[in-house]
């Protein structure tokens, strides 16, 4: 297993809509294995998928507490209820915003062993998984965002858009 790098806002990789995967590889086997202690190796670490780490494929692993839960070709079937939260992405560091999520998601999704099984998730689990899928589907939290919703966590001041990408250029992150 390897702690691989995170890929930061700009790259074009995080805008990727992701291919599927078609078979469970040793790769595919090695690649989960890889995000798993990718998001264990750090603080606040609770999701990673896998074009975080530069690969667009439909891959994505999470640990809120709750244990591993990894996601292979995932798609939301069930959604309800309702919530509004503070998200942060490791791909976008310094930055966090308001978002509207489901309060409660049923994804259906394949096991390593390429069975198919449905995972549930309710308030920050939900959460979680909504925002792993986003982006592989080339979705970043902030596109949820509404205007004035956006803080730099350094000082919790509003920014904008702009302003952000501009801070994503920066070495200050």
């Amino acid at each position: 297993m390897a702690e691989k790098t995170i890929r930061k806002i700009g790259d074009p990789v995080l805008r990727e809509i992701c291919k599927p995967v078609t078979a469970i590889t040793p790769n595919i086997i090695k690649l989960l294995n890889d995000l798993a202690e990718t998001i264990r190796s750090g603080e606040n670490r609770a999701g990673l998928a896998a074009p975080q780490v530069g690969i667009p494929k439909r891959i994505a692993v999470l640990d809120y507490g709750t244990g591993l839960i990894e996601l292979i070709n995932p798609v939301v079937v069930e959604r309800s209820g309702e919530q509004t939260g503070f998200e942060a992405c490791l791909s976008i560091p310094g930055v966090y915003g308001t978002v509207r999520r489901a309060q409660y998601v049923k994804v259906k999704t394949l096991n390593r062993a390429g069975e198919e099984t449905f995972v549930e998730g309710v308030d920050q689990v939900a959460v979680c998984m909504q925002h792993e899928i986003d982006h592989l589907d080339g979705v970043l939290y902030i596109d949820h965002v509404k205007k004035g919703q956006l803080f730099n966590d350094r000082n919790d001041k509003p920014i904008d858009v702009l302003q952000m990408i501009r801070m994503s250029k920066s070495r200050d992150w």
